[in-house]
């Protein structure tokens, strides 16, 4: 099996940023637990906008698909739910210049 590397965009919902970054702390954990994700570290960045961006790796296409029915994955989602919306990499701002600079948060 081959891990797939992805980049995730989360925009915070008015006022929960710090709660945003705080749950972004225990993300890459909380799918490693699951054996979901690989034990390659992510990279967890924040743009002008304050919408935060992470690149981690999926231990597989399988992974991927068996979050969607997995219950602490399920629960992981209802929390990011609350303070945030999922936004496409290219939405965000930075992504459109040659060398795309953030904030590191990790």
């Amino acid at each position: 099996m081959t891990g797939r590397i992805v980049i995730a965009g989360y925009r915070p919902k008015p006022g929960k940023q710090a709660e945003l970054e705080a749950l972004m702390r225990s993300h890459l954990p909380r799918l490693q637990q699951e054996g979901l994700a690989t034990e390659r570290p992510s990279i967890i960045m924040k743009a002008a906008d304050g919408t935060i961006l992470e690149v981690f790796e999926w231990c597989s296409q399988a992974a991927i698909e068996s979050a969607h029915t997995n219950p602490e994955v399920l629960r992981m989602w209802a929390e990011y739910a609350e303070v945030c919306d999922y936004v496409p990499a290219a939405e965000v701002a930075e992504i459109s210049q040659l060398f795309s600079g953030f904030e590191p948060l990790n």
